[in-house]
């Protein structure tokens, strides 16, 4: 049959101790908005009402694409979010596939990731890694003992930069952080450290589990922003789970299409754009988010004033 709508998305939001107020003005504190997630509901379409995740069971390749369908089946593969970083968030590390089988069932997926800055304040860092020649002994050591902090890489983070965060890394984000997430569809974190702050029953250091899937030899480099012209799109991050793009336009619109291999997921961060076929056509604004499912085929991203936008697609 085919699905040939574009799939506006309801975000759902996430308040913990260290959010802000940017996602949720006078709602404080929000820390993340969830824009692409296999539980939030459609908006607009053909599939108006249901989750993602069901219209991905009951859709199959026509929303999900053949590719996507036979590398990860059915769920909905990849997440996104929106991260407002108003205080450290807790240092963590997620597993690999192999991994989350092992330490925590055979449904889980591990937890491969890449961020792009979309707001920095001057001072900003992140942690990304660790510093050269740390043995894992000695990162053991130092996760046990509440050291490691002696042995993380600190990155200076500015606007437009992306950073690539295979699973194994230990990392962070810091306070003044805007940022955009990518993720594999997973929510399998290992806290290893948070700054102090007292554990709580939803948050917990998971120091064994951390030790058994930090890599000591793992530090992400930062990828500088791209030099992009008017309908333009550059490659910020591919790997085996998501392709993760910068469209920029101001007049000239920029031909897309998903070949019916893999959906694709669209959110504004600057200006406006519209996304049209010959017989669909749907507005963003910016921080709204649409879901091109695989089987639409060819698309156009047309600028409605000078506009930015990041397209994700597994």
């Amino acid at each position: 049959m085919g699905l040939s709508s574009f799939l506006k998305l309801i975000p759902e939001y996430r308040d913990y101790v260290w959010g802000g107020d940017r996602l949720r003005p006078g709602h404080n504190p929000t820390a993340e908005a969830w824009v692409v997630w296999e539980g939030d509901r459609i908006e607009t379409g053909a599939l108006a009402g249901k989750t993602l995740g069901k219209a991905a069971l009951e859709f199959g390749a026509d929303l999900l694409g053949q590719r996507v369908l036979a590398r990860s089946g059915l769920r909905f593969p990849i997440l996104v979010k929106l991260l407002d970083c108003s205080q450290w968030l807790s240092l963590q590390v997620h597993p690999n596939d192999e991994q989350a089988i092992k330490l925590e069932g055979s449904a889980q997926f591990g937890k491969t990731e890449a961020w792009h800055i979309l707001d920095a304040q001057p001072d900003s860092k992140l942690i990304a890694g660790l510093k050269p020649n740390t043995s894992a002994d000695e990162l053991a050591d130092d996760i046990r003992n509440g050291t490691v902090a002696e042995k993380l890489q600190y990155v200076s983070a500015a606007r437009g930069e992306t950073i690539f965060m295979p699973a194994g890394t230990l990392h962070a984000l810091g306070p003044g952080l805007f940022v955009y997430e990518v993720q594999q569809t997973s929510d399998l974190t290992y806290r290893v450290y948070d700054w102090g702050r007292p554990q709580t029953e939803t948050r917990r250091l998971h120091i064994e589990k951390s030790i058994q899937v930090t890599r000591a030899d793992f530090s992400s480099p930062v990828i500088p922003p791209p030099v992009c012209g008017d309908g333009t799109r550059e490659v910020l991050v591919q790997c085996e789970y998501f392709t993760l793009e910068l469209l920029a336009a101001a007049t000239h619109p920029i031909e897309l299409d998903t070949k019916n291999e893999t959906f694709h997921t669209i959110t504004m961060i600057e200006g406006k754009a519209r996304l049209q076929t010959e017989t669909e056509r749907i507005e963003l604004a910016k921080y709204e988010t649409a879901l091109i499912p695989a089987s639409l085929g060819a698309y156009q991203y047309y600028p409605l004033e000078d506009c930015r936008a990041l397209k994700a697609s597994a």
